[in-house]
């Protein structure tokens, strides 16, 4: 069974300003035909509207009702910037 990379990112709702840090996982095999993305904890106010193996597929939700790409120019917390 392969290790999977943890890494931490910030999720900032574009309507209403609201944000966090998730804590996001994936599999560190480059052989894989996906990355098996998942979100392992949201920041409170924020849920996934549609999960994917793909982090630009994931879509999440604010509280606000407003629903973004989990993958957006935002920054990663300090230390949390995926391994590649």
């Amino acid at each position: 069974m392969a290790a999977r990379d943890r890494y931490s990112r910030k999720l900032e709702c574009a309507m209403c300003g609201h944000s966090g840090y998730a804590e996001v996982s994936e599999d560190d095999m480059p052989t894989r035909k996906d990355p098996d993305f998942r979100v392992d904890e949201l920041p409170r106010g924020f849920m996934t509207e549609r999960a994917s193996k793909y982090p630009d597929k994931h879509m999440i939700r604010c509280r606000c009702g407003h629903v973004f790409k989990f993958q957006q120019k935002t920054v990663y917390a300090a230390g949390g910037e995926p391994r590649r």
